[in-house]
């Protein structure tokens, strides 16, 4: 019975996964880049269960009813939701799909259908599959789960570590993480990290062209606000939202020299606004700046998304995974302050993406 906790992976580089995989059996898969799911199904009843252990079921009913229709009456499968768009995995589609009003869950549920990645089996029938290997719960998965239905998939695995490596650099251009290892032997372990995780790392240069306070609390900066060059547009791209304490505080000092917005176009949702600064910001902040207001949160529509803009005269070195559809995937981590370059380097072109390639050779891939 829900919840259930999911089992979690601890990140490792390709030369330390190497170090704890040498002498063991590990099975490797594409680590997909979704919303973590545990499906609960007892008959007619489903119950979507997100990685924080709260239901996602009302948000995916296509979801719900795929379900029913390609997995047994009675199980508990491990595993994640996606949506495929044009150019592989569309995590910002997906992120759309949490929204308050049923109306719009039911449209983008036609419109934008998301789709279960099983991977690992907890429970089938009356068999309760946690303190079994690995090798046997994904044998039980592929008997009940690896048909040739487009919403319900399987992922592919391989032992051989080349194969596993060759996957995540061919795959990323579809929208996958990285790598997951498993040994063969491994039990289901709720919360404990005992997978290996590999994930995407590249670095590149970015202007911060604002940043908000961290929870309110005007001592202390929470996230900076980056953008790239596209022409004579700085575009936004994502945030560096992690940062010690300490760091969080003398960002403030550090920050303040630049806080004068007139002097530049931050493009807000796709569109140009004014000048911030003047006349394109909305309220005022202490001190008779301007205050720019973000697009709305799409996980709380009440959320104050304001910040503080600043000449765009910052480049800032930060580490991403991937840039995807014009902005970064996830949050990026500042690596250092770049004073030696020039802003206007700071543009698209300078960043190593990622090869496109189609899901579907993600899914002929493997044994």
């Amino acid at each position: 019975m829900p919840p259930v906790e999911p089992m979690l992976a601890k990140a490792m580089t390709w030369d330390q996964l190497e170090q704890a995989t040498h002498g063991e059996q590990f099975v490797f898969e594409p680590k997909w880049d979704g919303f973590r799911c545990i499906v609960f199904r007892d008959g007619g009843e489903v119950e979507l269960q997100s990685r924080n252990c709260r239901s996602l079921t009302r948000y995916f009913p296509e979801v719900v009813s795929a379900i029913r229709d390609h997995l047994p009456e009675r199980c508990v499968i491990d595993g994640e939701i996606v949506v495929a768009g044009p150019d592989g995995l569309d995590f910002d589609a997906l992120s759309e799909r949490i929204h308050p009003a049923q109306s719009r869950v039911e449209m983008l549920a036609r419109t934008c259908p998301a789709s279960f990645v099983g991977f690992d089996a907890l429970a089938l029938g009356d068999a309760e599959l946690t303190g079994r290997p690995f090798a046997e719960r994904r044998r039980a998965l592929e008997e009940v789960a690896g048909g040739r239905a487009e919403s319900v998939k399987v992922t592919p695995t391989t032992n051989d570590p080349a194969v596993a490596r060759d996957w995540f650099v061919r795959f990323e251009g579809a929208g996958l993480d990285g790598v997951v290892a498993k040994s063969v032997t491994l039990k289901y372990l709720p919360s404990k990290r005992e997978m290996i995780k590999v994930k995407h790392r590249r670095s590149g240069e970015f202007v911060v062209g604002g940043f908000r306070w961290y929870r309110a609390d005007t001592s202390m900066v929470g996230s900076l606000m980056l953008g790239l060059y596209d022409g004579d547009n700085l575009r936004p791209v994502g945030v560096i939202g992690s940062f010690p304490v300490t760091q969080r505080r003398s960002l403030v000092a550090y920050l303040a020299p630049y806080t004068n917005p007139g002097c530049h176009q931050w493009v807000l949702g796709g569109s140009a606004h004014d000048a911030v600064g003047e006349g394109g910001g909305g309220g005022q902040l202490q001190g008779g700046r301007s205050r720019p207001a973000a697009p709305a949160s799409r996980w709380n529509a009440g959320k104050d998304t304001s910040f503080e803009a600043l000449r765009p005269d910052l480049v800032v070195e930060a580490e991403f995974e991937q840039l995807q559809g014009g902005r970064l995937r996830h949050t990026a981590r500042f690596l250092r302050w770049r004073p030696d370059r020039d802003p206007t380097s700071a543009t698209f072109d300078q960043l190593d993406v990622a090869v496109p390639s189609l899901l579907s050779d993600v899914f002929s891939a493997g044994a």
